[in-house]
């Protein structure tokens, strides 16, 4: 992976992290990753393994095929071929913006899921999770 994408993904998983709130030493106990690993993998000097991508999905709010599809290991295309028929023909994905994204570079697709996931775990954290209601 080249060292812009290193950074690129660093900096996405950390925004993720950050978002929840979590510290890297509250993500690390959770995920059973090492702060010091984490970190690195933050400012992009090291690439996870998808072993560790696995452990970072869960406590960072996201499922595996979206980290992965961060991640470069999946392509949004790959996602779309596993999704069933039906979730395409009942609103799963709009025709439209399937249109758009696919005139778009695998590059650009990835950090639209990126910015998705991100505004996702943003959404959850917005809703009081006692009571289900909007936080103001």
């Amino acid at each position: 992976m080249a060292n812009e994408n290193l950074i690129r993904f660093g900096s996405v998983l950390k925004q993720q992290r950050l978002s929840i709130p979590l510290t890297l030493q509250q993500l690390a106990g959770k995920s059973n990753v090492s702060a010091s690993h984490l970190g690195r993998i933050e400012r992009g000097q090291r690439f996870p393994s998808a072993k560790i991508l696995r452990r970072l999905a869960g406590p960072l709010g996201l499922e595996e095929n979206e980290i992965f599809t961060v991640a470069g290991y999946l392509t949004p295309q790959s996602l779309n071929m596993t999704v069933p028929m039906q979730l395409h023909t009942s609103g799963g994905l709009d025709p439209v913006v399937a249109r758009m994204l696919s005139q778009e570079s695998i590059e650009v697709q990835r950090q639209v899921i990126s910015i998705l996931s991100i505004l996702k775990s943003l959404a959850k954290n917005g809703t009081d999770s006692k009571s289900g209601t909007e936080k103001k």
